[in-house]
């Protein structure tokens, strides 16, 4: 039989879900709900997901706000009832309720790529939170290097900060952007995104790992997605690191994912009201600016995605018109690649043929 608090029978008990593995949810109880007369058993419980949420596809995700019913404190086990409403969501890495984005990127050991960090940019625009732009490693550089790097990245319509891990400057002015707010780190492996979170919370110790000298990037030490709780009052999420994250906008969307196109338009307006800003006449955004040319080369890889999209939802395009014996019509699925059909005898005696009077005219060729 369950350990019940006296007097917390029938109140339904609310948490943050802090890390998903497998079909288990740890979820930290509100401190706001205990008891005056006794306090709470424990702060954390490992829950699962009551059968009814399975059958509704309610999803569990990091950092939902969720209902427990009666739990069972003597095993420190629970029963997540209901999942409430989220006000923010992103689904690369799966995190609810976020009130920003800290993009962490290192200014040396992997070297900086602008065309890289616009992409990682350009992604967490897509989501309309805040973001906080944080390059690492200052400390390779001298003074008139990070002036640069600071300069360029502001005439893109960021403010970066500058930190060090290693000395600890700029932590101070990064702590009071995470103050009371739930934050999602995301970047390339091997910036410094556990070694921060090791800074906050030093009792925590989340293992890192060395940048690859052979490939200059760094090897992944977060395997999954967990809240960390910051001293200071805020929530910290360390997500897996990527190369590569993915854009799922449409052409017509990218532009408002770059500063400079939102601050061109507000200066002027384009001639036509979907203009992609490519060579259509009147166009207040095309021009001379750093990274117009990073805008061409995402917005011809969304375009092109959007039209694979587009021939995968079409019927016809992914099915072929038969007719049966009966006069029936019927429908059945297109091979994707030609590779994986076999061939019919009369195409390998007509391949035959032909290699065989390729071979004569070659012998008796003068």
């Amino acid at each position: 039989m369950k350990d019940r608090q006296p007097g917390a029978s029938s109140m339904p008990w609310t948490g943050i879900v802090l890390s998903v593995q497998a079909n288990f949810y740890l979820v930290r109880l509100d401190r706001s709900i205990e008891l005056q007369e006794q306090p709470l058993a424990t702060e954390q419980l490992l829950c699962t997901r009551r059968s009814r949420l399975k059958k509704l596809g309610q999803q569990v995700m990091v950092g939902d706000r969720v209902e427990i019913a009666e739990p069972d404190w003597l095993g420190q086990r629970g029963a997540i009832t209901q999942v409430l409403p989220r006000h923010s969501q992103i689904d690369r890495p799966p995190i609810a309720n976020i009130n920003q984005i800290l993009l962490m990127f290192a200014l040396a050991e992997p070297l900086l790529d602008p065309q890289q960090l616009t992409r990682f940019l350009v992604t967490a625009e897509q989501a309309q939170l805040q973001l906080v732009l944080c390059l690492n490693k200052r400390d390779l550089l001298g003074y008139r290097a990070q002036k640069y790097w600071r300069d360029r990245i502001q005439a893109w319509g960021y403010q970066p900060i500058l930190i060090s891990l290693e000395t600890g400057v700029g932590l101070t002015l990064l702590e009071r952007q995470l103050r009371h707010r739930l934050t999602v780190v995301s970047g390339l492996s091997g910036v410094g995104k556990s070694s921060l979170i090791n800074h906050f919370l030093p009792e925590r110790q989340v293992s890192v790992g060395p940048v690859s000298q052979r490939w200059g990037q760094g090897r992944h030490t977060t395997r999954h997605i967990e809240l960390f709780e910051l001293p200071q009052g805020g929530l910290l999420a360390d997500t897996p690191g990527f190369h590569q994250p993915s854009l799922t906008c449409l052409p017509t969307a990218l532009g408002n994912c770059f500063p400079e196109i939102r601050h061109r338009l507000s200066q002027g307006h384009c001639q036509f009201k979907d203009c992609l800003h490519l060579n259509e006449p009147n166009c207040a955004v095309r021009g001379e600016w750093e990274r117009y040319p990073y805008y061409l080369n995402l917005l011809a890889e969304v375009t092109e995605q959007q039209a694979q999209a587009k021939d995968m939802a079409t019927p016809e395009s992914r099915t072929k018109r038969k007719t049966s014996h009966q006069g029936q019509t019927e429908y059945e699925p297109k091979l994707e690649t030609k590779r994986y059909r076999r061939p019919s005898r009369r195409q390998l005696q007509q391949n035959l043929q032909a290699l065989d009077l390729d071979q004569l005219e070659q012998l008796t060729s003068p």
